[in-house]
């Protein structure tokens, strides 16, 4: 009997993002796409996770923020300690998949570091690339958000994004959709390259099937 398939993700946009990219380009059901509250709180459960006896695969998708690298050895000092071997020092760019030691209990585990497993930044990063291309309301956008007042900018810099995102979503024919319904309006576009990228990795992660074997 095949094991639990398990995503871990951040937060709760990051469940409805997956869930609806998932729904839109076709990929099976994962049985459990769970948001832990915090990267901090998915990279310092990881370890427990991973010794649970009905596990069969457990991906993880988290920001890489201001340093991938970082985020990436954070993963990868777990990862070794559990016992996987060969953890390169880099993420793949097209996301990491580790296959179980031999004569190991562990799941097959992957990981996807937003916005492309290479790049500074967060979800809403991740996002911007399924904004239609040459949108020249996203450009709109961003030049409203660069030019608040600095007395009346609420956020912080590493939160622009964020900023940016909605602003664009609140000036769609439905304003304000949430992330996860606005791509399956197609308001964001899941056909998106990167998009492709992202499916790729979670069809080789979690239903590798008949799917081309990926040296880890």
């Amino acid at each position: 009997m095949a094991g639990r398939k398990v995503l871990l993700v951040e937060g709760v946009d990051d469940v409805h993002v997956l869930r609806h990219i998932c729904g839109t380009r076709g990929v099976q059901t994962i049985d459990e796409i769970a948001a832990q509250e915090s990267v901090e709180r998915l990279i310092e459960c990881l370890p427990v996770r991973l010794k649970e006896s009905d596990l069969e695969v457990l991906g993880v998708v988290l920001d890489a923020d201001t340093d991938p690298q970082s985020r990436w050895d954070a993963l990868r000092h777990r990862l070794t300690r559990a016992g996987y071997v060969a953890v390169r020092e880099k993420p793949e760019a097209d996301g990491t998949i580790l296959a179980p030691p031999p004569n190991s209990l562990l799941p097959r585990f992957g990981a996807w570091i937003m916005p492309d497993n290479r790049s500074r930044g967060i979800l809403e990063d991740f996002l911007s690339f399924l904004v239609p291309t040459g949108s020249r309301l996203l450009e709109h956008a961003r030049s409203s958000v660069a030019s608040i007042p600095p007395g009346e900018r609420r956020f912080t810099q590493s939160a622009e994004p964020k900023a940016l995102i909605h602003t664009w979503l609140a000036w769609q024919k439905e304003p304000g959709k949430p992330l996860g319904t606005a791509i399956t309006a197609r308001f964001l576009e899941p056909e998106a390259a990167q998009v492709d990228v992202l499916v790729a990795w979670l069809k080789a992660l979690f239903f590798p099937e008949g799917v081309a074997e990926r040296v880890p």
